[in-house]
């Protein structure tokens, strides 16, 4: 069965960091591009925030998180993680990693980040 699974996400104050991390199962996650979105809670879409190429070439965060959001990946152990410094309220939702290439369309099932004093 092929799924995507995001760890990482918690409680955090603001002003912190967190590393989230995205792996897959089913198949072979370092073959394909990969990209971080976050639903923000009682909203009704997820938006992208970061996404990269297969080989880590090609990187994108969008320009409201850019110089926060760093996107990565480590194909020999096949994961592609997303580092947020500076965590602000606004930064509360959940984070979804997804691939949306040829023929493969999966998204994980989401890990919470709680941005609170």
């Amino acid at each position: 069965q092929v799924q995507l699974v995001e760890s990482g996400g918690g409680l955090v104050q603001p002003g912190g960091s967190l590393r989230l991390s995205c792996t897959a199962s089913g198949f072979d996650l370092s073959q394909w591009p990969v990209s971080w979105h976050r639903q923000g809670l009682g909203k009704e879409s997820r938006l992208m925030v970061a996404g990269i190429s297969a080989d880590g070439s090609g990187i994108r965060v969008v320009d409201h998180v850019k110089g926060r959001f760093t996107i990565f990946r480590d194909n020999f152990n096949r994961t592609v993680g997303l580092e947020i410094n500076n965590l602000t309220p606004d930064d509360t939702a959940v984070y979804y990693c997804h691939i949306n290439s040829h023929h493969m369309n999966v998204w994980g099932k989401g890990t919470l980040v709680t941005v609170s004093s």
